[in-house]
């Protein structure tokens, strides 16, 4: 996805086409980049509280609840303090709020910004049990341990992965995660213009073993999907 900056309307509006497509290709669960709804816009964020979704029935995330399949998207979210959290909202088919997950390892400049999280995110879902992880939250095996550990069979990314290290980084992390834990890993990523880099796309699925599954390209914004096994 290429998110508009700081505009969560047009965001939102944008993920539910994404959404719809996914749905149309079979899917039933689609998982969207770190700040969905804002683009990774952290001077914005901290200057303006408006950009930040009140709770999982904040009336601006309607468009994807109502996208007739089950999502996750990151949101600058408002908490009990002064600083939101960078949080996962996942929502089933019917709009129905299923958790949320704040991000545990803030990285560096978030640090200041965003409060951490502090527990782990899990929801079933069509009888699959899936964790969620969000960026720099991966780079922590102790994460996805625990995960495989609770008898999670899918892992879901959504992240910010740019041009230069990133994408190294991304296409070591994840299949990583697949090999050593022996999760499925779903990665969604942000493509061109992302706050102050650029995204590197090839939003992409691994299977358990590390094996990839499907893979965006890393020029346009557009859906990936893959089949995954429950046993």
């Amino acid at each position: 996805m290429t998110c508009i900056p700081a505009d969560v309307h047009a965001n939102a509006a944008q993920a539910a086409v994404l959404a719809a497509q996914a749905r149309e290709q079979g899917a039933e669960l689609v998982v969207f980049p770190e700040f969905t709804l804002t683009g990774y816009e952290l001077e914005a964020l901290t200057a303006d509280p408006r950009l930040w979704i009140a709770d999982a029935e904040d009336p601006r995330l309607d468009p994807v609840r109502s996208a007739g399949i089950a999502t996750a998207v990151n949101v600058a979210l408002r908490t009990g303090g002064p600083r939101p959290a960078i949080a996962t909202l996942v929502h089933g088919a019917d709009g129905a709020h299923l958790t949320t997950y704040a991000k545990q390892h803030l990285y560096r400049h978030e640090q200041g910004v965003f409060a951490p999280g502090e527990t782990d995110g899990r929801f079933e879902l069509g009888g699959i049990r899936f964790s969620l992880g969000v960026c720099y939250d991966n780079h922590f095996p102790e994460l996805t341990g625990r995960a495989a550990a609770d008898g999670c069979r899918v892992h879901l990314a959504g992240s910010l992965y740019g041009t230069g290290d990133g994408i190294h980084e991304r296409a070591t992390v994840h299949p990583g995660i697949a090999r050593r834990h022996g999760l499925y890993v779903v990665l969604a990523n942000h493509v061109g213009p992302a706050g102050p880099w650029t995204g590197c796309g090839r939003a992409a699925v691994w299977a358990p073993g590390g094996a990839l599954l499907a893979e965006a390209d890393d020029r346009t914004p557009s859906v990936v999907t893959a089949e995954v096994g429950v046993g």
